[in-house]
């Protein structure tokens, strides 16, 4: 019988297990599964209970957490929490919106509403608990659940409709990606001609060229040579691959972020999928002949 004062959460892989201990902190009765024994244990460890798949997490709790890395995985999870009937499942995942909708429509028809909700931040934001989260789902769902996605950090009510917060998502992570292949470039050239990279970054932050790059990525992973930004390049190159076969679909031409997504190809070619995305500086310099880091 499912419980409504009892959490689930399916997930805990780099960003599920960064989520799912805040609203154990913030007091919940939060039941999760994961696939990784590894994972379950330290969400034991951090005050949360197990559960030994996916459906018997529905069948203790009345709203339910997903965080997963593919739509078709997410596609098959969500059906198999049907028969545990939860009220609400939330998922927290990057699928695209044609994915979101055909989810909405399979949990609507067993009585389940689906609150769309992708996340932004990376890892580093979801251990802070500052993530940005956009969130599509009828007004009067939006009210109970957004105090427990705040717990996650800043929450923005997009829409009513399933798939409306994933265009968004999509659409600020090609804009990401866009910014970060951009300062690539600029960074590489600079230094090339013999400027001082934190300067750059500097004058880039204090001017027009501000951007999500130059303000986090590049002092955080490029230039201290950690490439350790927290996002893999094969899960932001997925990202890039639905915002633009979505634009295909509606027709909006997209050549800035179709370029931003042959970068990633590269780099994933050069660095594998596991790789940091901001290992794409990698090939910049590579291509340029030229280190970017701190003097």
């Amino acid at each position: 019988m499912t419980d409504t004062s009892v959490l689930g959460f399916v997930g805990l892989g780099s960003m599920g297990s960064a989520m799912a201990p805040h609203l154990v902190t913030a007091g919940h009765d939060v039941v999760a599964f994961d696939t990784a024994e590894t994972a379950l244990a330290a969400f034991t460890d951090a005050g949360g209970r197990r559960a030994d798949s996916a459906t018997a997490v529905a069948e203790q709790a009345g709203i339910v957490f997903i965080s997963l890395p593919s739509p078709q995985i997410v596609q098959d999870v969500a059906l198999a929490l049907v028969p545990g009937k939860p009220r609400i499942v939330i998922d927290l995942s990057t699928t695209g919106p044609r994915m979101s909708k055909a989810v909405a429509d399979a949990l609507g028809e067993a009585g389940i509403t689906l609150v769309d909700a992708p996340v932004s931040g990376g890892r580093g934001g979801a251990l802070a608990g500052k993530l940005s989260l956009m969130v599509a789902c009828p007004k009067t769902v939006w009210d109970e659940v957004a105090p427990l996605l705040a717990t996650f950090g800043k929450t923005f009510h997009v829409g009513e409709t399933p798939g409306q917060a994933q265009t968004m998502k999509l659409v600020n992570n090609a804009l990401s990606v866009a910014a970060l292949a951009a300062t690539c470039e600029g960074m590489a050239m600079g230094v090339k001609a013999g400027l001082d990279p934190q300067v750059m970054l500097d004058v880039f932050n204090a001017s027009s060229g501000r951007n999500s790059a130059t303000t986090d990525k590049f002092p955080r992973a490029v230039l201290p040579r950690t490439f350790d930004f927290g996002f893999a390049t094969q899960l932001s190159l997925k990202d890039m691959r639905l915002c633009l076969d979505e634009a295909e679909a509606m027709g909006v031409p997209m050549m800035m972020s179709t370029t931003a997504r042959t970068m990633l190809n590269i780099t994933q070619a050069r660095f594998g999928g596991a790789s940091d995305f901001t290992e794409m500086a990698k090939v910049v310099e590579q291509w340029a002949g030229v280190e970017i880091g701190g003097k």
